[in-house]
Formats: structure tokens, sequence, C-alpha cells
């Protein structure tokens, strides 16, 4: 057993913390026990040991690299998987989104630091400062979690865990299991656990999160946007299609007892069962520290009321990068109601059906192969919409990765308005929900500046919300989230301002009316036209200059 700290922790407070059982600090640090070998989480139930014997570390990945293995008692595979370092080190925080996807399957650390624009040492170097230990440890000690809670969780075969968690073999699970335990995997198992039908079925695994967690409000903002077809929020739950390398399948998700989410997974290939995890987890942002950010959030005395409103409020995430663009190419200058009765007739005409699914879900979302050279024309969409939808496919085609993590939020945002349709807001949007960059900020959103205005109902300008949103970093998109809850706006509000730099125009009124989709109206393209205004840095327009601008905003 190594006895050297990875990281400068506060020994005196880390013992005070699991002498007490704090629960504040579980997913923050993990105590190993020097006379066992064993590595347990703050509140595990077991008699707390003396203090020489004990040494601390900021996750279960560099307790398991030193040596020691997991607790059978508080099970550190079930602990909420926090970044509290996130802010310190988005560098590591994308790293780990790409392990996550499966970044280190079939790639080594050079090729994923490549892919994040740095040198193999320096990323070894920021995993060992932020997490205690390298990426390949970090990537290996995930595995074995995952089967070890599958373990306890289901009655899957051992041979289907191991392919579930993403072992290569059964044997080099059952010696990673001897090595690691120093017993078989099966014997792990205890009681009966719920029954697992096959490869075939359901499987149910826990989600655990750092509470608290606004629920309700994250089922809203996916409930209003909810693809028909393709989603279904109802009864307190969120269900959907899936597909995964080809194969497709049905996810559900509901609240569990205690601090987590239950989620239900029909697949039928075991193999992809981590990267619907790690899906799951960015769609309903389950890795947020909620007390950092609220902390942090609050120092502003605008947001701190807000904050103090919805402690638990959470950025909520998208399940393919794909998806969510043509979503929102969709919903520029239209509400979201209409977007997604767009997105429903898109899905009808060139989704996937899916056999035997559950009531209300009968397409999975057609992939960019699928609409790269299709007609759209035919949904009622404008032929420049149309062709935009198309050139995005065909780009996804030619670079599967383009929403993947990047170097820094600049260089994604910069990729992705290169994309056909895309502007400054969608862009931020994008990287604000598919690549989970907490920093995203789209700062000529119309609802930010109205929920930033002064007494006197004066919005600021998109220049001076960004200036104003310094003080946020590195937590911009939870301040955006609470700023839109607080006008009411996360779930009722079009999906992109009518000054988003798109090369679209809007579509013709009358052809959505015919088709039963409302347009924002007269409001909102005043709205758009003072916003183009405010951004271009020139003076608000005198009465007939803002009637001119309105006319050019106006959906036609």
């Amino acid at each position: 057993m190594r006895e050297d700290q990875p990281m400068d922790l506060d020994a005196e407070a880390c013992y005070r913390a699991i002498a007490t059982r704090d629960a504040r600090f579980d997913g923050r640090l993990f105590i190993a026990v020097k006379s066992t070998g064993i590595y347990c989480r703050p509140i595990c139930p077991a008699r707390t040991p003396k203090r020489e014997n004990l040494a601390f570390y900021p996750s279960a990945a560099a307790a398991q690299e030193a040596g020691y293995r997991p607790c059978l008692r508080c099970r550190p595979e079930s602990a909420p998987d926090l970044g509290v370092w996130r802010g310190t080190s988005n560098t590591v925080s994308r790293a780990l989104a790409l392990i996550e996807k499966g970044g280190l399957d079939d790639a080594d650390v050079e090729a994923l630091a490549d892919r994040l624009g740095v040198g193999e040492r320096q990323l070894r170097r920021l995993f060992r400062r932020h997490l205690g230990a390298s990426p390949i440890a970090v990537a290996q000690t995930r595995r074995v979690l995952l089967a070890k809670h599958l373990i306890h969780e289901t009655r899957l075969p051992m041979s289907e865990v191991a392919l579930a968690a993403g072992f290569g073999s059964i044997r080099r699970f059952n010696e990673t299991f001897q090595q690691l335990f120093g017993r078989a995997p099966s014997t792990l198992r205890r009681g009966t656990g719920a029954a697992s039908p096959g490869p075939a079925g359901e499987v149910a695994i826990l989600l655990p999160y750092r509470p608290p967690y606004d629920w309700p409000a994250i089922l809203a903002f996916l409930r209003a946007r909810a693809i028909p077809g393709v989603e279904v929020v109802a009864r307190d739950g969120y269900t959907r299609t899936i597909e995964v390398a080809g194969a497709h399948g049905t996810v559900a998700v509901r609240p569990a007892t205690g601090n987590a989410l239950r989620a239900t997974i029909q697949f039928p290939q075991l193999s992809a069962l981590p990267t619907i995890v790690a899906r799951l987890r960015r769609v309903f942002d389950l890795i947020a520290d909620p007390e950092v950010i609220g902390a942090h959030l609050s120092e502003d005395p605008r947001l701190a009321p807000l904050v103090a409103a919805r402690p638990g409020l959470r950025v909520a995430g998208a399940w393919d990068g794909f998806e969510l663009a043509v979503r929102a190419l969709l919903g520029q200058q239209i509400t979201v109601a209409g977007a997604a009765t767009l997105a429903g007739r898109l899905v009808a005409a060139y989704g996937k059906p899916l056999a035997g699914g559950v009531e209300g879900l009968s397409h999975v979302f057609p992939g960019p192969e699928r609409l790269a050279d299709a007609d759209l024309s035919s949904l009622g969409l404008t032929r420049a919409r149309a062709a935009a939808l198309g050139g995005l496919a065909r780009a996804v085609v030619a670079d599967p990765q383009i929403f993947g993590p990047r170097q820094s939020l600049d260089a994604a945002v910069l990729k992705l308005r290169a994309l056909p349709g895309i502007g400054e807001w969608t862009a931020q949007y994008i990287a604000m929900r598919e690549m989970r960059e907490p920093d995203a900020f789209p700062a000529a959103d119309l609802g930010l500046m109205r929920a930033m205005a002064d007494r006197k109902g004066r919005r600021p300008s998109p220049g001076a919300l960004l200036a104003r949103a310094e003080r946020w970093r590195p937590w911009r998109a939870y301040a955006a989230q609470h700023l839109w809850a607080s006008q009411g706006m996360s779930y009722d509000r079009g999906e992109a301002p009518g000054d988003d730099r798109s090369p679209l125009r809007p579509l013709h009124p009358a052809r959505l009316a015919a088709r039963g989709v409302r347009t924002d109206g007269d409001r909102e393209a005043r709205d758009a036209g003072a916003g183009r205004a405010a951004a271009r840095g020139g003076a608000r327009p005198g009465r007939a200059g803002r009637r001119a601008v309105a006319a050019r905003g106006r959906p036609r």
C-alpha cells in the first residue's frame, strides 16, 4: 500500500467528516483503511478506525490505484460522482466525458490527449492533480464499479455483467475481481435481487446524485420539448427511444428512494450499457454539485434569491448532439411546441420504426445519414431551412465527433458556428446541453436580457450582459437556467431568439398555421429587432425605426 497522499487534503477535516458521518462529503472524498486494505465512503456505517490507520483520497480511482479495494458495506460504486474539481480543470471534465463514451476502450491516453488539444504528459499531470489517479486507472475503476453495481442491483448472469460493464472477456472479468476482492464475482451477490429476463429484457440501475435535485423542473423542461414518437413524459417519469451502434431500445427514468434516479433500460446489446448510463447521466446532469454551484452564484445579489428559490435546479442535457442540433434549427423563431410538432413530423417521415415499443414511442430519431440527401420540403420547411438541415446532416456524417468535447468552450462554439444554420445562440445552446459545458452562456438571449432588466424595465445589451456574467464563471450555464426559470421561460420559450445569427429566414406563418404550428407573434419580432440593434451596439431606434426593424424581423 502506498501511504503518500495524491493531493493536498486536510486530514483533520476529513477525519471529522467521517467521524460524524457527514453526508455533505459523500462523493467528495474516500477513506482508505491501511489495516484492512479497504476504502469507504464518509457515510460508511462501520466503526470509525483510528486516525493513524487512515489515508484520504479525492476519488475512488485514486484509492483503487493505491491498492485498496471497495467496501462491501457502504459500496463506493453507489456514491454520487461529483465534479468538485470542475471549474479548476475543464480539461479533466472533457476528458472524463470522452472516457465515459469509451474514449479509452479502443485508444490510448495519447489519442485522448490529442482530441483535447493537450499533451499526454500534461493530461496525466492534470488527472493526478485533480483526481489522484491516471486516466487509465479512472477508466478501469469506472468499469469495476459499474460491474459491482450490477452484481448487487440485478440478477444478470456473471457473463452478462462482464459484458455490460465493458470487460473484454469473462476471464479478464474474473481475474480483476479475484485480484481486487480476493474472491469470485458471484460471491459478492447477496439476497435474491430483481430478476432479469436476459439480454433482450430490462435492466434497472440506480443513478445517484448529490441533493437537492429539482426533479419537477427538469421533467417540465423535457416535457415541453418532447418529440412525438421519440419521447414521452408522463406519470412523473421520462421515457424515450434510443439508438446505439445501430441497435434500438428504450430507457425510462423515474425518481427512486434516496438520492437517486432509477433507469430501466431495455436494449438488445448489454455491451452498450456503459454508453447508455453515461448519456443518461448527462441528460439529467447528475454530476453537478448544487452546493458548490449555488454558493458561487449566490455571491451575486441578483442571483441569490433565485438560487434560494430553486436550489437543486439542473441544466438538462441531450441524448444526442445531432438530434439536439436539428431540434434547435427547427425551433428558430417559433415556439417550443411548434418546434416539437415539426420534429415529430420529421421523425414520422424519416425515423426508424421501433418494434414493440412503449405506448407513445414509435420511432428512433433519424440519424444524419437518413437526412443528408432527403427531400425535406414536404414537411413545410422553406428551401433555405431544408438546405441547412441537409448541410448539417452531411457535416455530421463527415465528422461524427463534431459534437464531442473540444479543447475549450471557445473552440467548441467556433466549430459549431461553422455548421449550416447555427449562429452564436444555437452554438452556445448546444455546448450547454450536449457538450456539457458548464460555462456556456447565450448572452444575446432575449429571455436572459429580460430577466436582467433594471427597475425601469431597461434591458442590458448582450455585451453588457456578457460583462456582468463574468462573475458567474465557471457556472454561467446554471446562471442562465436560473434566469430563465425566474421568467417562467424554461418551459415555454422558443429554442432560439430572432437575433441568432443564422442564415435562415423564419418559416412563413401561413404555412405554419395550416399545419397547426404557432408562431411567436409580433411582440417577439419586435424584441428580435431590438436585440439586433443592441447587438450592433447602436442606440435604440425611435418609433418609426422600431416599426421598420419589427417589420424586417417578422416571420414572412
